[in-house]
């Protein structure tokens, strides 16, 4: 009986150590498993993942496709990137291929920061697609710029509908001068009517004297009919030589 008792306790204990054996080779396998899936390797069994595991193996796999785009491996997926990162990416590339330039590098694409330089300017081939979110606002910026510019100096490319309330206050003051400034040369592209009344009669006021000084002088065009009756006296005698 003590033989029997001992025996069947021997033959339990080894059953408990065999288990106890398989469930560690499995338990082992298993994170074996989960380690390759989350490390991208061929050894990998999705079909064992529990759901857990499957959402820890695609985040792993999502931090591992970043890595591998911002280390410009060929491995990279682009489409799987948030816009987020697809930004953050951009920017890091640019940041790079900047410091690559000014050390001299062969990486430096020169292409790239004329293509940068070119949509700023407006000159050049401009591919807006190759710009990051950064770049894109500083060229919006230089563009509204350019525009300003163009609108203050009376250029065809200004476009009024793009300026600020306060750029086009500052936009119509240039071309009152500048209309200004062509009425008193006697330009033709001169808009009196764009004058002020203050202005008016002061630019009138110029035109007599210039009118009396080229006839009392003979140089220059000279209208007789515009002249007062004094300036009309004084012109005939200097033509008669009194002075």
């Amino acid at each position: 009986m003590k033989f029997s008792l001992a025996k069947r306790f021997v033959i339990q204990a080894a059953c408990f150590g065999f288990w106890s054996i398989l469930l560690f080779a499995q338990s082992s396998d298993v994170t074996q498993n989960l380690a390759d899936c989350k490390n991208g390797w061929e050894t990998c069994d999705r079909s064992r993942l529990s759901q857990s595991e499957s959402t820890d193996v695609g985040l792993a796999q999502h931090r591992r496709d970043v890595s591998n785009c911002r280390n410009s491996f060929q491995s990279c997926d682009r489409s799987k990137l948030t816009p987020q990162e697809t930004i953050a990416l951009a920017l890091a590339d640019h940041q790079q291929n900047v410091a690559d330039c000014k050390n001299g590098m062969t990486t430096c694409d020169l292409l790239r920061e004329r293509n940068v330089s070119n949509c700023k300017n407006g000159a050049g081939v401009c591919d807006r697609s190759k710009l990051t979110s950064s770049q894109v606002t500083e060229v919006l910026a230089a563009e509204h710029q350019h525009n300003v510019w163009n609108c203050e100096n009376g250029w065809d490319q200004c476009d009024h509908s793009k300026l600020t309330a306060t750029e086009t206050v500052q936009v119509a003051a240039s071309e009152h001068r500048r209309n200004l400034s062509v009425c008193t040369a006697g330009e033709e592209t001169c808009d009196y009517l764009k004058l002020t009344p203050t202005e008016a009669t002061t630019l009138a006021a110029a035109e007599r004297k210039r009118n009396y000084t080229a006839c009392l002088t003979g140089s220059g065009y000279c209208d007789p009919s515009r002249l007062s009756v004094e300036e009309t006296h004084s012109v005939q005698l200097k033509q008669n030589g009194v002075r």
